[in-house]
């Protein structure tokens, strides 16, 4: 198994989930995301180097994949396809639960937190946002997309003054370039604060996004 420093593996009510603490005063707490057959581990690639005030929380999907590792889509069987809101809806209540059941039991404050993912779990991230915007401070949709279905959220203007960070790979042949393009104009359709890095990578996070991501989330 993946071994990830400075951080612990727990089980926490029927999730698991690996965990960054911190003991700064003034700790946020950072959701942290995975895509299609990831796990708690496979995020932390990311999360280096972030700010020391972040409490992280990485949790595994509910749904064991064929391929291996995890969904938040039961019983997904392609990669990408045309994912809808209400697939993903009662994924995303859950997340909100399972932040205000931990971070009740930690005693870190979570009434607002930030949330980042990468692929299916950029699709999570953007959706939690809709659905709970309240709760959101700052959004990192990596390598991923919007999904269908927002139609009403979006002319409500759900996303108003919410700040996203978005980046993606010019020659990703998982999700298209168009895709991402298309989100963004959903994103600031819906109100949002677009922050948007592309480089010439495939599925994944160049150094330089990385780096503008970390800034992002610092500010």
């Amino acid at each position: 198994m993946q071994t990830v420093p400075d951080t612990e593996l727990i089980d926490f009510e029927n999730w698991t989930l690996r965990i960054r603490s911190t003991t700064q005063p003034a700790s946020r707490l950072l959701l942290l995301i995975h895509g299609w057959t990831g796990d708690e581990n496979s995020m932390w690639v990311f999360a280096r180097d972030l700010p020391a005030y972040y409490w992280m929380v990485a949790p595994r999907a509910p749904y064991a994949t064929q391929p291996g590792g995890y969904s938040w889509r039961q019983n997904q069987t392609e990669l990408i396809g045309n994912p809808t809101m209400d697939m993903f809806a009662g994924a995303a209540e859950r997340l909100i639960k399972l932040v205000d059941a931990y971070s009740l039991s930690a005693k870190v404050d979570a009434s607002v937190f930030d949330i980042v993912g990468f692929s299916q779990g950029a699709l999570m991230s953007s959706l939690v946002t809709f659905l709970y915007p309240q709760r959101i401070r700052k959004t990192g949709i990596l390598a991923g997309f919007v999904p269908a279905g927002l139609d009403k959220l979006i002319a409500k203007r759900s996303l108003k003054d919410k700040p996203f960070f978005v980046t993606h790979g010019t020659k990703d042949e998982t999700v298209t370039i168009d895709r991402a393009r298309a989100s963004i104009e959903i994103l600031e359709r819906a109100g949002a604060h677009v922050t948007y890095c592309e480089d010439e990578v495939g599925h994944k996070v160049s150094l330089t996004c990385l780096r503008a991501l970390r800034k992002f989330l610092a500010e």
